[in-house]
């Protein structure tokens, strides 16, 4: 009963900590307004781009502009609900140069839940509503065969493609403990892949399969679900039903998350002062 009493403790102080962050947020009512307005036009910024190829080419990679009104809506809602969750693990490198990392381990708490609470940035829920909106009008658009198995397929590829996008972050994070201002490498495989995940990936080059299909699986995220919930032939003539294997990348990309933080954590010795 100890440990499960401590848990709980320790999830409360989470709690008030993570509250305390977002009433001071939301108390600055103009600025968190502009703030939740400029995450959704960016946001805006990257559909329409998706829009002006569609309404030049009509179909790229066997996906209409309404079918992938779906892939982009569900991966950028997947990625946007990491990002609001995990995405602070960005922040790992300054801590790291500041020194602040070493305070965290003075703390009876797990690092990695320090960090992943350390900040909270509400506008991030703009994001999210662009990709909810996104998805929402993709499966009004689009004629689906509505079953229990779809509505399953749907939520199970929300939370893997989360959990896959959240992996994505700790993966960098751990990685950050062995580069040197390396953030920017580490984030052409995050933020490359949450863009890589919004596209057909029938057009990507063998390359890209490998990288984005199988190390960091964030075709699972989006693509695949959505070519299996549409009846489509992946790519490279993949079987239709491999989307319901979103959960296997998903744990896939957890166990690579850990091991890179595992690593990373005996590797680091401190900042020395």
């Amino acid at each position: 009963m100890a440990e499960p009493l401590r848990r709980a403790q320790a999830f409360r102080a989470y709690r008030a900590v993570l509250a305390s962050r977002a009433r001071s947020q939301a108390s600055h009512r103009a600025s968190f307004r502009m703030d939740l307005v400029g995450a959704m036009l960016v946001g805006l910024i990257e559909f329409t781009e998706i829009w002006v190829l569609y309404s030049a080419t009509g179909e790229i990679g066997g996906f209409t502009f309404a079918q992938i009104m779906l892939v982009f809506g569900l991966s950028d809602l997947a990625f946007s609900l990491a990002d609001l969750v995990a995405g602070h693990c960005d922040h790992l490198p300054v801590y790291v140069r500041a020194g602040t990392l070493d305070v965290f381990f003075l703390r009876p708490q797990p690092l990695l839940a320090q960090l992943m609470t350390s900040d909270l940035s509400l506008r991030r829920i703009g994001r999210c509503l662009v990709g909810a909106t996104s998805l929402t009008v993709g499966l009004v658009l689009n004629d689906i065969d509505w079953s229990v198995g779809t509505v399953g397929l749907l939520v199970l590829a929300l939370a893997s493609g989360f959990v896959i996008f959240a992996a994505q972050f700790v993966t960098a994070a751990g990685l950050q403990f062995f580069l040197i201002n390396g953030s920017e490498m580490t984030n052409a495989f995050v933020y490359g892949g949450r863009y890589a995940a919004t596209q057909p990936a029938g057009v990507w080059p063998r390359a890209l399969l490998v990288v984005f299909g199988g190390i960091f699986p964030v075709a699972f995220a989006a693509y695949l679900p959505v070519a299996t919930l549409l009846g489509m032939p992946g790519p490279v003539g993949l079987p239709t039903w491999l989307g319901w294997f979103a959960p296997v990348a998903a744990l896939w990309a957890v166990a690579v998350a850990g091991l890179c933080w595992r690593w990373g954590l005996r590797h680091y010795r401190g900042a020395g002062g």
